[in-house]
């Protein structure tokens, strides 16, 4: 997260457009319909692809950076933008557009998108969008709707192929990126900065690298002490060693236990006895290491 990679963003944009559609958009159920469809025949066909701002989820990364093979330090370092505002609570991640006067997404080409099957949350629900009233302080869900994203220079909507919202979201596979939004609003939206409560930087960085950078996350779960602290199931810890959805699950469970205390993963008794001082700590994380040769003389 160098400074050289920090633009400024605009003051709360997603707040603000939250209550435009709130207040402007009609809502749609899932069987209200609507027509839509985009094609190479269509008159605008790839020109939506550029000059926007695409925010991008931890799921969004994961599927992007294996599509591409990449390592996800490669993958942040080459196709994105980690922008500041003042009052940011949690990080940012948009996608980085080519630095070409359309400003177009690096993914497009003249047949269209090149990673159409591992695109982004907000290209795949486009022409909908998914908004939502705050939850209420009883912890009921608020009210989640769809609408429609209609703009003038987009003529898909002038086909004739009738989708219900429905549909069109079991065609896109979007139900598996909104369950991984839900996990990922849980830290984002959780209560903790509904209350005021801010992040030190460097409790912001470990949420940006447990949610964005998993490889370089795998290696510290893998390489440190952190795992013989939790009572953990050794299929699921093998599992996260080569499945980063494994990993990104974990991750979630931990942020939400160190950054907000909730009781997501159980402590080893022996763990929480050192941390209070009837154990040795360092004898307890070492007990497990190889022996050096001095020691089994």
């Amino acid at each position: 997260m160098s400074e050289e990679k920090q633009p400024q963003l605009p003051r709360d944009p997603h707040e603000q457009l939250q209550e435009r559609i709130l207040a402007d958009y009609p809502r749609l159920g899932p069987d209200d319909t609507f027509k839509f469809a985009c094609h190479p025949g269509v008159p605008c066909f790839n020109k939506c692809c550029g000059d926007v701002n695409i925010f991008l989820s931890p799921y969004d990364v994961l599927r992007m950076k294996k599509r591409l093979g990449m390592k996800s330090s490669d993958f942040l370092e080459k196709y994105t933008l980690l922008p500041v505002q003042k009052d940011m609570k949690t990080p940012v991640v948009m996608l980085r557009m080519n630095d070409d006067e359309a400003k177009t997404c690096p993914f497009l080409t003249d047949k269209g998108c090149d990673i159409y099957s591992d695109r982004p949350w907000p290209c795949r629900i486009y022409p909908l969008g998914l908004a939502a009233q705050k939850d209420t302080p009883d912890g009921w869900r608020g009210d989640r709707f769809y609408f429609l994203l209609k703009e003038e220079v987009c003529k898909g909507f002038d086909e004739t192929k009738e989708w219900t919202v429905r549909g069109w979201i079991d065609d896109q596979g979007i139900d598996e990126y909104n369950e991984w939004g839900e996990h990922f609003k849980e830290l984002t939206l959780h209560k903790f900065f509904e209350e005021g409560g801010t992040l030190a930087p460097e409790k912001m960085h470990m949420l940006f690298t447990a949610c964005y950078d998993q490889d370089k996350f795998r290696e510290f779960v893998l390489g440190s002490t952190l795992l013989k602290r939790f009572e953990m199931d050794e299929d699921f810890v093998e599992e996260m060693r080569y499945d980063d959805e494994a990993l990104l699950r974990f991750a979630f469970q931990w942020l939400r236990f160190g950054l907000f205390g909730e009781q997501t993963m159980k402590v080893k008794a022996e763990i929480a006895e050192a941390f209070k001082g009837t154990l040795d700590k360092k004898e307890l994380f070492d007990k497990d290491q190889p022996k050096g040769p001095e020691k089994e003389k």
